[in-house]
């Protein structure tokens, strides 16, 4: 008898990396039911939702806080519900705050419990790593660096590359990319990319409306959303819609937006990393909640030197990142200017984005799968 598998995802990007883990699964375990915490990529590939994404896109200690107990009582119900399938495992994909959690209870009813993107314990919160330990019997990583971090643990941690750099080409088509989103060959196009969450669109909109307002005339401000309803979000926290303030707006078209583009402004997250993909220059800003800044702070809570994927890949300031305070429109404009002034520096961040290109791209949706279908198979 096929087993009943558990997938949860936790925004937008886990849900289309969760998708392709699906897809390579059901190559092997046809018959086999998935049931999950689900977007719209993990739906098109026929997991029953027990769950939406949607109910977890929170972000920032204090918010966190604020909706927590609505999110234990949905873990709560979650457990149930899984137990009640049959469920014989739990795979959790990104989302650690929730899916860790989540795994660590179905652990101990049974279940087997696999982790697929290691939280950011290179970043902040080591002491996590014993914790994250005891709660899996399989840690799949991302990145190259990480399955180290758990030597020693007992934990089972391997690195299955990045679905990213598997998807996107070696040799991006930023012509055809324009193309195809109708842009015309005129003067620099600069994406701008204020977050997939709502607390990110919120904190992140007026800054990206008063750096529109000091681009050069020649250049295209790209606005790139995820979503309709995020378009929505943003209009609410700019107080203006973004074609009235000279933005050209594309919807659920990122890749091609970031190909596109002479240089992107993005938040911090996933992104970075499909815009170095697509050998795109970039630069970084993030804004946390004020009160979740200062705690971070004060505790000294965050331990690695960058914050972006792109640059703790190299292990070197590859693009600039300004966070919090240092993120403004008047150091955004000038960190666009030095990119689009230095034809050399491009050339070596794109040689460098390329080598990055190659060690990510491993067949990660296909080794998630064997990885997983390999702790199935030792459980029976």
């Amino acid at each position: 008898m096929s087993p009943t598998l558990a997938i949860g995802a936790g925004e937008l990007s886990s849900d289309q990396l969760a998708a392709s883990i699906v897809a390579e699964l059901r190559q092997r375990l046809p018959a086999s039911a998935l049931v999950g915490i689900n977007g719209p990529a993990m739906e098109a590939q026929g997991v029953e939702r027990l769950a939406s994404i949607d109910q977890l896109g929170v972000m920032g200690l204090f918010e966190v806080l604020a909706h927590l107990p609505r999110l234990v009582r949905l873990r709560r119900a979650l457990v149930r519900e899984i137990l009640d399938r049959g469920s014989a495992m739990f795979i959790g994909v990104d989302a650690p705050d929730f899916n860790l959690g989540l795994a660590r209870r179905l652990r101990r009813e049974g279940l087997a419990a696999v982790q697929v993107v290691a939280p950011s314990v290179w970043a902040w919160r080591r002491y996590r790593i014993p914790k994250i330990a005891r709660s899996l019997d399989l840690l799949l990583t991302l990145f190259p660096f990480e399955p180290e971090l758990f030597h020693g643990t007992g934990l089972d941690a391997r690195c299955i590359g990045h679905p990213l750099a598997d998807e996107m080409p070696l040799a991006p088509d930023r012509a055809a990319a324009r193309r195809a989103l109708g842009l015309s060959a005129g003067g620099p196009v600069i994406a701008l990319l204020p977050g997939s969450r709502a607390g990110e669109i919120a904190r992140h909109a007026l800054l990206l409306r008063e750096l529109t307002r000091s681009l050069p005339k020649d250049c295209l401000p790209l606005l790139l959303l995820a979503t309709e309803a995020d378009r929505a979000r943003f209009i609410e926290a700019a107080g203006a819609d973004p074609v009235a303030l000279g933005m050209q707006v594309i919807v659920g078209r990122t890749r091609q937006g970031l190909t596109a583009a002479d240089v992107a402004l993005t938040a911090s997250g996933t992104v970075t990393l499909e815009c170095l993909l697509a050998r795109t220059p970039m630069v970084v800003f993030y804004r946390l909640p004020e009160s979740t800044w200062r705690l971070a702070k004060s505790l000294a809570l965050v331990k690695s030197r960058y914050i972006s994927l792109p640059n703790v890949l190299a292990g070197a300031e590859l693009v600039p990142e300004r966070l919090q305070h240092a993120a403004t429109a008047e150091q955004l404009l000038a960190d666009v200017r030095a990119w689009l002034d230095d034809p050399a520096r491009l050339a070596r961040y794109r040689e460098q984005a390329e080598s990055l290109h190659r060690g990510l791209a491993l067949g990660a949706a296909g080794r998630a799968a064997e990885a997983i279908i390999g702790l199935l198979d030792r459980r029976r």
